[in-house]
């Protein structure tokens, strides 16, 4: 049996005409012999009647348990799949709904971050042998003392790639309403243009940085599985962007070029604390373990021995900023910072990339304030109002707005010139 999984997010799914789409994605699939599930989102967004944000306010005040704010966040998954599941049967389609619970997807204990801990595959192997297409409720799951549980943010993205995993799927396609990857957000860069390929780490980067299209969790779990993500449009029949693996591209594809892309994720705040004449040790033990105990996320970590940087989200940097004091510490902050990265798989190892990013960040009169890197990455903080202009002259800097020969092109020419 050759199982395809589909996942369809809330603005695939948000109005008659958008689930006729997905009516057609799914129907042409199993003409090309596939065996067919999907997993589906709460309809809508923020504001609209059966959005999960929507249903979270219905009960009023903030004192609601957590097991029964998870009833309540999966209600939109349900109905959503209900809804679809009348289109394909009034069709002459044979569908079948099932929650997570239903479809064997087991979590921890952890209401609104449960991680999925197995997968049954037997209630959807039985349905897809009778010739139905299972609609799997994304975004939730059953605990193991048989409560519904919530995975977080991008949840349906995570049991689309779960459930690819356990049924050992050819593929899962997550549809959204973007023509696949983009090499930049195009509300910030107008030349943005599709990716045609991209690898796990090259994706699972992006997403991690700013990208939305796709929840990087759900690109670990395709890629420890081996099996290849597509993302596309419900609204086009455009391929989209194939995330796959070493040795598994196709023809024509380009898996190594030094830049894929520019990511920015903004509203975070700087942090910079001198040890002054305090141990160096015990005060990185101190700052650190503060910002854990009160739950306080921390990005961007740069430790020297006098003293470190890194940074927090603008939401928690009044708290942040209160624990250092209370903590004594010599500390400086510069707010309203975004962390702009540049992507690309093909980068570790390959000189002239960073004075590229200098270079050109110089030549647009913007300030670096701090950077990092990894394999897959460089990344650096400017002012938020820079940020606009950063991503814009990163992806012409690279050659992002050519096509991926030229734009490797591009990028070679920069490290010469580097």
């Amino acid at each position: 049996m050759a199982i395809l999984v589909q996942k369809f997010g809330g603005t695939s799914l948000a109005t008659d005409d958008a689930r006729r789409h997905v009516l057609r994605h799914i129907v042409r699939e199993r003409e090309a012999g596939y065996s067919v599930v999907v997993v589906v989102s709460a309809m809508g967004r923020q504001g609209d009647p059966y959005a999960t944000d929507t249903l979270l306010a219905l009960p009023g005040s903030g004192n609601l348990p957590a097991r029964e704010r998870d009833l309540i966040a999966s209600c939109g998954e349900v109905i959503a799949a209900v809804v679809l599941c009348g289109l394909l049967c009034s069709e002459g389609v044979p569908a079948v709904v099932l929650t997570g619970g239903q479809a064997g997807i087991r979590t921890d204990g952890s209401f609104g971050a449960a991680r999925i801990t197995r997968i049954e595959t037997e209630p959807v192997l039985r349905r897809l042998d009778e010739g139905a297409v299972v609609i799997v409720t994304g975004f939730q799951g059953m605990s193991p003392g048989g409560d519904t549980t919530t995975l977080g943010r991008g949840g349906s993205d995570t049991t689309a790639a779960a459930l690819g995993a356990a049924l050992r799927a050819q593929r899962v396609d997550i549809y959204t309403d973007v023509d696949g990857i983009l090499t930049a957000d195009p509300r910030l860069v107008a030349e943005a243009r599709p990716l045609k390929a991209v690898s796990y780490a090259e994706i699972s980067n992006l997403a991690r940085q700013g990208a939305k299209v796709v929840h990087p969790r759900a690109v670990e779990v395709a890629a420890q599985a081996g099996i290849p993500l597509r993302i596309r449009s419900t609204f086009t029949d455009d391929d989209g962007t194939l995330v796959t693996g070493p040795g598994m591209f196709g023809a024509g594809e380009v898996p190594d070029r030094p830049i894929v892309g520019i990511a920015h994720t903004a509203g975070v705040t700087q942090l910079t604390v001198a040890y002054g004449s305090s141990e160096p040790g015990d005060m990185q033990v101190r700052v650190f373990g503060t910002m854990a105990r009160h739950g306080i996320s921390i990005d961007f970590i740069n430790v020297t021995p006098s003293g470190c940087v890194y940074t927090v989200f603008d939401a928690d940097a009044d708290r942040a900023i209160g624990l250092l004091s209370e903590l004594g510490c010599a500390y400086s902050a510069i707010r309203n910072c975004a962390k702009v990265s540049v992507v690309g798989g093909g980068m570790n190892g390959v000189p002239g990339i960073m004075a590229a990013i200098v270079e050109v960040l110089t030549d647009e009169g913007i300030p670096i304030l701090q950077s990092a890197d990894s394999n897959a990455s460089i990344w650096v903080l400017v002012r938020q109002a820079d940020m606009a202009d950063a991503v814009r002259a990163l992806h012409a800097r690279f050659g992002l707005d050519r096509p991926a020969d030229a734009a490797q092109g591009v990028s070679q020419l920069a490290q010469e010139e580097s």
